[in-house]
């Protein structure tokens, strides 16, 4: 088997004396969609802003695709491939659509490719074509994630890093989201998924680690996961 696109080995993550993150080990590979769940407070969030380069690791090694990752700063790590979507979307509010679009794309300078993922974006989220010049701030919350999640896209990302894409949104929300994740996934993009909902994230993905407490208690194959009791009970409501 191949060397993993993602390999993270003992990463730490602390606020002043507070350990959050407590020597992580996990490993993604090229066009896999992997999901990290566990309750709040475990971890997860933390740990994707480790890989991001928001935060500063206190310990561990991590590579993208063989070079070193852990502590590069974000704009390097869009550069080298990887783009995160952050929890609570953080999309420009006084930037229209089509702007906060054209943010995503920013490192790059193959204008006819940028275009053509554009109208890509606008395909995948007829909601955003519609809006395309409305301020990113006037959007409804199931708006702002899927512009979060095309202005993403357009750096054309090797890893995309998802924190908690259906947090507050409607049901019917939910479902085109995660329809556009799965899809590209199935395109061949590389996904860690964190996510409260348990459930749909183990439904989508191929693999799966559960967090507790700031580690990583459990890893599987995402359907041993959603038979797995220890899961059903925990995170299932079985």
């Amino acid at each position: 088997m191949s060397a993993p696109l993602l390999q993270v080995r003992g990463l730490a993550v602390r606020y002043g004396g507070i350990e959050a993150v407590k020597g992580v080990d996990l490993d993604v590979y090229q066009g896999e969609l992997v999901t990290l769940i566990g309750a709040n407070g475990a971890g997860k969030t933390s740990t994707l802003k480790a890989l991001a380069g928001l935060l500063r690791p206190a310990a561990g090694e991590v590579l993208l695709d063989g070079r070193p990752a852990g502590g590069v700063a974000p704009h390097q790590l869009i550069r080298q491939g990887l783009a995160l979507v952050p929890e609570g979307r953080g999309v420009f509010p006084r930037l229209t659509v089509a702007e906060n679009l054209d943010m995503g794309a920013y490192a790059r300078s193959d204008t006819a490719a940028i275009a053509a993922d554009l109208e890509r974006v606008f395909g995948m989220f007829e909601r955003l074509h519609e809006r395309r010049g409305q301020k990113a701030g006037t959007l409804s919350g199931g708006e702002q994630q899927m512009l979060a999640i095309g202005r993403a896209l357009m750096g054309r990302p090797r890893l995309l890093l998802l924190d908690e894409p259906s947090m507050g949104l409607a049901p019917l929300m939910v479902q085109k989201i995660m329809a556009v994740i799965r899809q590209v996934a199935s395109e061949g993009m590389t996904v860690l998924l964190v996510e409260q909902n348990a459930r749909l994230a183990l439904q989508a993905a191929q693999r799966a680690y559960v967090m507790e407490g700031g580690r990583i208690s459990f890893s599987d194959t995402a359907q041993a996961c959603l038979g797995d009791p220890r899961v059903r009970a925990a995170y299932l409501g079985e």
